[in-house]
C-alpha cells in the first residue's frame, strides 16, 4: 500500500511548490517531517490497530513511510510513526503527550541558529546509522527532534 499523503508539502497544488527563504537556508532548514511520536496506554495494541484497519505497514516497532524527494526522487525517504510508553521519558523534560521529529539539511547550523535566538537546546547529539539527533524546545513548550538524515534516510 502507498500513502501517497505522507511527505506532501501542499495539499492545495494552486499554492505551487513552497521556496526555501534564502535567508533561512543560510542557517540551514527543516526539509519536511521525519516522524510522529506520541504516547499511549498500549503501544503495541495501538500499532496493530493501525496496521490492521488503516493498513500500515506491520513493523517490530512503529511504522516507517517511504517516499521520494520532489528535489531529488532517486534519493529514498521516510517518515517515522510510533507510539511510546505512557512512562517514556523520551518527550521530558516536558510533559506533552506528542513530539515531532523533523528532517533538517544542516543539524550543526540550525542547532546554532536555535541557541543565538535564545530557544533552549540539548546540548546532546546523538549519532545512530540512519542519521543524527538532536532536541529543542519552541517557545510554547514542545519538546522537537531534528534529525540529519544518513544518506538512504
Amino acid at each position: 500500500m502507498v500513502f501517497a499523503c505522507f511527505g506532501r508539502a501542499n495539499a492545495n497544488p494552486e499554492q505551487g511548490s513552497p521556496q526555501p527563504d534564502t535567508a533561512v537556508s543560510r542557517h540551514g532548514r527543516a526539509t519536511g517531517i521525519g516522524g510522529i511520536f506520541f504516547k499511549a496506554k498500549d503501544p503495541k495494541a495501538l500499532q496493530a490497530w493501525y496496521v490492521e484497519h488503516l493498513g500500515f505497514p506491520k513493523a517490530a516497532y512503529g511504522a516507517q513511510f517511504e517516499w521520494r524527494q520532489k528535489d531529488a526522487p532517486a534519493k529514498p525517504a521516510s517518515t517515522a510513526w510510533a507510539a511510546f510508553k505512557e512512562s517514556t521519558t523520551y518527550f521530558d523534560p516536558t510533559v506533552a503527550r506528542f513530539m515531532i521529529d523533523y528532517r533538517v539539511d544542516d543539524l550543526d547550523a540550525v542547532r546554532k541558529h536555535l541557541q543565538e535566538i535564545g530557544a533552549k537546546v540539548d546540548d546532546k547529539i546523538d549519532t545512530e546509522p540512519n542519521g543524527r539527533f538532536s532536541w529543542a524546545i519552541d517557545p510554547e513548550g514542545n519538546r522537537f527532534e531534528l534529525w540529519e538524515p544518513s544518506a538512504g534516510h
